[in-house]
């Protein structure tokens, strides 16, 4: 009997229709669009404007987009996964009204928190459950409403953040095709250098920290990108030396979208030509947990069966990894 892998069998999308522009951004902070352009690679993000509505919203629209092209039924959905670090409230998760909104009754459903890296960890997650033999169909959602947490009289981080969500659905495969290896790693040194300071149990909602503007996301830029330019791209080179894979056998880099020169630094390091790297972060900037499945969904049609891919991404907290998966269909 063949060894069962996990492959990614279809896969979604949805990003709002509200384009906040570069040049909107220059009215309503200090900065323009070279500097931006220059710093980042960000042209555009989307953001999700819809009145009362959250990060369950994006991840429905994504799933049902996978569900809708795929022709899915989703009864037959055994896991709902969503990646995110927005969720919807605290204590309910927003996977378990996501997999009831988009009718997969016969699911159990949870949320996987890692900030950036939520989804990359979570492949690992959905695809150790279907090699398990337990399951068949696993659904992983990367979905974020960074909107919600960006202080937008904040340059450092208003710039760089957008919303939106993407899915994968991940199945059984006697071929060898799908997941092959990962390399995750963590780093509590990172706690202090992106997070949000209160809302959580150390410090929670008072009237002094709605004041002190303590419920936003706040960065120390330099910190993390130092440590994102050198984390992704040794976990990248790593998992190339483990499987013996070489520039030439590598077909796709699939990089979290945070920073065009973290993404262009991690195809250095092992040697990729500009035409093998998955970029869309001039459209999106960095959706955080969606970054890698809108990837996905924006390159399908040029993805062949057989390829090989390597994930790569860097998060707060900090988190990172790598995963090498060989893509298991044709479009």
């Amino acid at each position: 009997m063949a060894k069962i892998t996990a492959a990614i069998t279809a896969v979604g999308k949805y990003v709002p229709d509200y384009i906040l522009t570069n040049q909107e951004l220059e009215t309503m902070v200090e900065t323009n669009d070279e500097w931006i352009t220059s710093r980042t690679g960000i042209k555009e993000r989307r953001i999700l404007k819809e009145e009362g509505e959250g990060t369950s919203y994006l991840a429905i629209k994504a799933a049902e987009d996978l569900i809708t092209r795929n022709n899915i039924n989703p009864k037959e959905i055994d896991l709902v996964i969503v990646a995110t670090a927005t969720p919807d409230m605290l204590v309910a998760s927003t996977a378990v009204y996501t997999a009831t909104k988009i009718g997969a009754v016969n699911a159990f459903a949870y949320d996987l928190q890692a900030a950036c890296s939520s989804f990359l960890y979570g492949m690992s997650t959905a695809s150790s459950y279907i090699e398990s033999g337990r399951y068949k169909k696993v659904l992983l959602i990367g979905a974020d409403k960074m909107s919600s947490i960006i202080d937008y009289t904040d340059r450092a981080t208003c710039i760089i953040f957008g919303d939106g969500a993407g899915a994968a659905l991940f199945e059984p495969n006697e071929e060898g095709l799908g997941f092959q290896d990962e390399y995750l790693r963590s780093d509590g040194i990172g706690r202090e250098f992106l997070k949000i300071d209160a809302g959580g149990s150390i410090l929670p909602t008072s009237e002094d920290t709605i004041k002190n503007r303590q419920h936003y996301v706040h960065q120390e830029g330099r910190t993390v990108f130092k440590f994102a330019v050198s984390n992704m791209a040794d976990v990248s080179e790593k998992i190339l030396e483990r499987n013996n894979l070489t520039k030439e056998t590598v077909n796709w880099l699939v990089p979290h979208q945070a920073n065009k020169r973290i993404i262009e630094a991690t195809a250095n390091r092992i040697g990729l030509a500009e035409e093998k790297v998955m970029m869309n972060i001039h459209r999106y900037g960095n959706t955080t947990s969606a970054t890698l499945p809108l990837l996905l969904a924006d390159y399908e049609k040029e993805l062949k069966k057989g390829d090989n891919l390597i994930f790569a991404a860097f998060g707060g907290g900090f988190t990172w990894g790598a995963i090498y998966l060989k893509w298991a269909y044709n479009k």
